[in-house]
C-alpha cells in the first residue's frame, strides 16, 4: 500500500494558472476544480488507492498572529478563490478524504497525514505531493518522500539533503535563517543558503547556536522557525484504511453537471477500485 497525500491548494493554483497560459478563453468558473479532480482521478487510474487531499479552507491562520507579514488571501484572484470552496465539495463529492483546513494550513494537515501514516506498520510509502520546500521537513529515509510535480522529481531524505544542503529535520532551520518569500517571512539579512547549510551542518539546530553567532537576531531567527515548522498533531484520522478510495458517492452525478464535465461521472464509474500497487510516476 501507498499512501498519497496531495496539496490541494496547489494543485488548484496549479490548474487555475495553466488554464489561462494555454487558455483563449475567459477563465472557466470551475476549470481549475475540473482539473484537480482528473488529476485525482489519474492517479487512482494508475492504481492508487489510499489517498487524500489537503486545502486551505481559510488562508490565514495561527501564524499571521506571530508574524505580521505573513502571507493573507489578500493576493489570490477573485476567479481562483471561487474555486476553493466547489472544490472541496466536488472531491468530498467524488469520494475522495479531503482536509478543508481553518486554524492550520493545508501544510500542517499533510505533515500530520504523514506522521499518521507513518506510523502504521502497512503502508510501504507516504507520497507528499507538493513542491513546496516546506515539506521537505516530513521526509524520512526513502518511506515518506515528496513528489514534486514540478520538477517530476520524487525526493527522499538523501535527496533532501542534495537540494537543500540539510537534513529533512533541519529545514525549519534553513528556512528560519533564510526565509520564505512564498510565506512572507524575510530570514535574517545576509546569511544565505550556502552559509545557513553551512551553520547548521557546524552547530546544528538553531537552538543549539553559540549566543555570539546570531546575537540579537536570535529571537527572530527562532520566531521565523516557529512559522516554518509544520504542525504534526492534526487528529485527521487514526486507520489508513480510512483513505482507501471506493468510488464516488450518491452526490456525484449532480455535482459533476454542476461542474459542467460529466465525463467525470463516467471516468469515475470506470476507475478501478483496486488493491493492486499504485505506480509512484508524478
Amino acid at each position: 500500500m501507498i499512501v498519497h497525500l496531495i496539496d490541494g491548494t496547489y494543485e488548484l493554483f496549479r490548474h487555475f494558472y495553466g488554464l489561462r497560459r494555454f487558455g483563449k478563453d475567459e477563465d472557466r468558473p470551475f476549470g481549475a476544480v475540473v482539473g484537480v479532480l482528473n488529476t485525482a482521478l489519474q492517479m487512482i487510474e494508475d492504481g492508487a488507492t489510499h489517498l487524500a487531499v489537503a486545502t486551505d479552507h481559510v488562508i490565514e491562520s495561527f501564524r499571521n498572529a506571530l508574524w505580521s507579514g505573513y502571507k493573507t488571501g489578500g493576493g489570490i484572484e477573485r476567479a481562483l478563490f471561487a474555486q476553493f470552496r466547489p472544490l472541496e465539495e466536488a472531491l468530498a463529492a467524488m469520494g475522495v478524504v479531503v482536509w478543508p483546513m481553518i486554524e492550520l494550513e493545508a501544510d500542517d494537515a499533510l505533515a500530520s497525514a504523514a506522521r499518521i501514516a507513518a506510523a502504521d506498520a502497512r503502508p510501504q510509502k507516504v507520497c507528499i505531493w507538493t513542491p513546496d520546500k516546506d515539506l521537505a521537513q516530513c521526509v524520512r529515509g526513502d518511506r515518506v518522500v515528496q513528489v514534486d510535480r514540478k520538477t517530476g522529481k520524487i525526493r527522499d531524505a538523501k535527496g533532501v539533503r542534495e537540494k537543500f544542503g540539510v537534513d529533512p529535520i533541519f529545514i525549519p532551520d534553513l528556512l528560519a535563517l533564510v526565509g520564505d518569500a512564498a510565506d512572507g517571512y524575510p530570514g535574517l539579512p545576509g546569511i544565505g543558503r550556502i552559509t545557513a547549510a553551512r551553520l547548521i551542518a557546524r552547530y546544528g539546530a538553531i537552538e543549539d547556536f553559540p549566543a555570539t553567532v546570531l546575537g540579537e537576531r536570535r529571537e527572530l531567527a527562532l520566531l521565523f522557525k516557529t512559522l516554518a515548522t509544520l504542525r504534526t498533531d492534526a487528529e485527521l484520522f487514526e486507520d489508513v484504511d480510512e483513505l482507501r478510495w471506493r468510488g464516488p458517492t450518491a452526490a456525484f452525478p449532480a455535482c459533476a453537471a454542476r461542474l459542467g464535465d460529466e465525463r467525470l461521472l463516467g471516468r469515475s464509474r470506470k476507475a478501478p477500485v483496486s488493491r493492486a500497487p499504485p505506480r509512484l510516476v508524478p
